[in-house]
């Protein structure tokens, strides 16, 4: 029974790519079956009804995160606003929301249009939410501080320095103030 399948398959197949149809046919019918997929993909993802769905776990869910824990740990540390108030990892999530999430060096704005809670690949998660974040700065505009020259061997202290100075890191001097931590010790005794 199974070779008679694939015998009707391989004679489909070979009638369409005589008529020359196909390739114009099928390429519409990729389309259609990948947004079908993705649809589908997103339903399969979507909680039950009347189940709510947790802040850290839809930010994972649609990928703006990569883990559910660094996406409590965003919660936790006030870097995730819904509708302009900080939230904890409980916080329950609902269309139409606004998410800003700060995360590695740019801020992620972010409207809910669809409720999952499952992980789903990146084209339907793209799907869940409206993505209003400003464009990321060029390469240009966010120029490598610190980057010595090859062969110049190991940082001095005031290298060091120099280098935390420019990457806004402060440090014990960077508020202009000279001498040591507040908590060293004058030297030795």
């Amino acid at each position: 029974m199974a070779s008679e399948g694939a015998d009707e398959n391989t004679s489909a197949a070979g009638a369409d790519g005589a008529s020359g149809e196909r390739g114009a046919r099928g390429s519409a019918e990729t389309a259609a079956d990948t947004t079908a997929d993705t649809s589908a993909a997103a339903e399969a993802a979507r909680p039950a009804s009347g189940e709510s769905v947790r802040i850290d776990s839809w930010i994972w869910s649609v990928r703006l995160v990569k883990t559910r824990s660094m996406g409590a740990t965003a919660c936790r540390g006030g870097h995730v606003r819904v509708n302009g108030e900080r939230v904890k990892p409980a916080y329950s999530v609902r269309v139409g929301d606004e998410v800003r999430l700060r995360h590695a060096g740019r801020e992620r704005i972010v409207v809910v249009k669809r409720l999952i809670r499952k992980r789903v690949g990146a084209p339907v998660a793209v799907e869940c939410y409206v993505d209003n974040s400003p464009p990321p700065p060029s390469r240009e505009a966010t120029a490598p501080a610190g980057i010595r020259d090859r062969g110049t061997g190991r940082p001095t202290k005031r290298d060091r320095r120099e280098i935390e100075r420019l990457r806004g890191l402060g440090g014990p001097g960077a508020l202009g103030g000279q001498g040591g931590e507040p908590n060293s010790s004058p030297g030795p005794r």
